[in-house]
């Protein structure tokens, strides 16, 4: 198997050049095409237009927050504003207070959280000097949508979710750290003084990377027992099948609730017929449980951006467009990589969680599977279990629509959505 030695880490963005030096796996260039959202694609955009929860609010993540490993972010970004009442950043830490002499403080059999491991940071813009990855994998997630002054569209997946940013620097320090974080406060990641509606519960971690850690896998299982969802980028590695290039993060580990995602490409034009990234990690063939869960758009997605973060450079091919405010300048940029698919994903899983509060983590990923969009693309899908699936793109493209009427959403102004 080809696969990234414990210890090894790496982001999972496609780029150009030698941005945040070998911290960027396989760095390619993407290919100049229409910028996407994504979010037609796997039918997101649909699905918060025209469903509704219980309590007949439109699906758009809230009640929900995202919990983002990864770089950091920038909380003053225009694409995390709330009008007149701050950000949709609910909470930015730190995962480094536990590194001594670069090591990380040691996780055994016992699973625990040391308060003095992660950290509240200032509210400002914690990923200037990390290259800012997390702000754009944030964007995809939770990204405000509006139309830019040069009519590009722009906007992410699960508009009304927060976002909890553990950061970990582009070394990706303390990572073990942050999951057991989250484990100890996904209930209340603001502290039980600060109500819901302004932090809301964990509900699924984003992780844009790879580690290969053995202390991960228990503490995702922990998290998925708690109700917690963990989405992986699968890689950009590409392969054919005969062996596994998927990140062992997530297809190591057979948890329902662990879900890896491969990376789709929607031409910039929305299309459910489109092609898998030519980067995105394959599985392989002949061992099931190496292939990725399903498929997100990952190629050509824009999102949020500074332009003196490295990667925003880094992941461009055409020029950098500007946001609403006139101060906004440069601010959205496009990048591919399975990096982006993920977080795709995990906004749709915080939607899902507002269609059905009460479903458990595994139920959230039979939703995904069973509802996905099987596009022809590559080799054929096979049976797999209760599903049908293929080592390179998984089950099929995400369909935040179907699944969210699979877990009891409400077509707004009728009955409750039955089928799709």
């Amino acid at each position: 198997m080809v696969r990234p030695p414990w210890g090894r880490r790496w982001i999972a963005a496609s780029v150009c050049g030698a941005a945040l030096g070998a911290m960027l796996a396989r760095a390619v260039p993407a290919a100049t095409a229409p910028a996407s959202t994504g979010t037609v694609a796997s039918r997101a955009q649909r699905a918060r237009g025209e469903l509704a929860d219980a309590s007949g609010h439109r699906l758009d993540g809230r009640g929900a927050s995202i919990a983002i490993i990864d770089t950091g972010i920038d909380p003053t970004h225009p694409a995390f504003a709330l009008a007149g009442r701050g950000s949709k950043v609910a909470a930015v830490l730190s995962a480094e207070a536990c590194i001594i002499d670069g090591e990380e403080s040691p996780y055994t059999s016992e699973v625990s959280s040391d308060p003095a491991c992660v950290v509240p940071v200032p509210p400002a813009n914690v990923d200037a000097g990390h290259g800012g990855h997390g702000t754009m994998v944030g964007g995809v997630a939770v990204g405000d949508a509006y139309q830019l002054p040069d009519g590009t569209e722009v906007g992410g997946v699960a508009l009304g979710a927060r976002l909890i940013v553990i950061s970990t620097t582009a070394g990706l320090v303390g990572i073990d750290n942050a999951f057991a974080w989250i484990l100890a406060h996904h209930a209340a990641p603001c502290g039980a003084g600060v109500p819901a509606s302004e932090c809301p519960p964990i509900k699924v971690v984003n992780c844009s990377w790879g580690a290969s850690t053995p202390v991960i896998a228990h503490l995702q299982d922990a998290l998925a027992r708690a109700g917690v969802v963990t989405v992986w980028a699968n890689g950009n590695t590409g392969g054919d099948g005969s062996t596994d290039h998927s990140n062992p993060d997530a297809t190591d580990d057979q948890t329902p609730g662990v879900i890896a995602v491969a990376a789709y490409d929607d031409h910039g034009t929305g299309t459910r017929d489109g092609e898998l990234a030519s980067t995105s990690s394959r599985g392989q063939a002949s061992q099931p449980t190496t292939w990725p869960d399903v498929s997100a758009p990952g190629v050509n997605i824009i999102s949020a951006c500074r332009p003196y973060q490295a990667i925003c450079p880094a992941v461009e091919t055409e020029p950098p467009r500007s946001g609403p405010g006139p101060n906004d300048v440069d601010t959205y940029f496009i990048g591919s990589g399975t990096s982006f698919a993920a977080p795709e994903v995990a906004g749709i899983v915080a939607m899902l969680f507002q269609a059905d509060p009460a479903a458990s983590a595994g139920q959230i990923e039979d939703a995904l599977k069973s509802t996905a969009y099987k596009f022809k693309f590559g080799v054929p899908y096979q049976a797999l279990g209760p599903y049908t699936s293929s080592y390179d793109k998984g089950a099929g493209l995400v369909d935040a629509y179907a699944a969210s009427l699979a877990l009891g959403a409400r077509r707004l102004g009728g009955d409750p959505g039955a089928g799709r």
